[in-house]
């Protein structure tokens, strides 16, 4: 038996100088998240810490809302966006 993660959303544009990513949601986000941003060139993991929609703050955006969140390392156009769970300290 599969197990299949499925995407939440997928990058649609990045601005390199401010750190941002555009992200076309298919799925609900949150502040405080945890995300893997991952495509040809990437693969990272990280919180959810700052989220907007037409550049006003936002704390949750649902499935077909595009939003911008800030990123720690760069993306690229068409890069996936999963949910993650970080380990549970032993």
């Amino acid at each position: 038996m599969a197990f299949e993660i499925q995407c939440i959303g997928r990058v649609t544009h990045y601005y390199n100088r401010l750190g941002v990513a555009v992200i076309q949601l298919t799925d609900r986000l949150a502040l405080g998240d945890w995300v893997l941003f991952y495509g040809n060139k990437t693969n990272f993991v990280q919180p959810i810490q700052s989220m907007q929609i037409d550049h006003q703050p936002i704390a949750e955006a649902m499935p077909d809302e595009v939003i911008a969140v800030q990123v720690y390392d760069r993306v690229r156009e068409g890069d996936y966006v999963y949910p993650y769970r970080p380990a549970e300290p032993s």
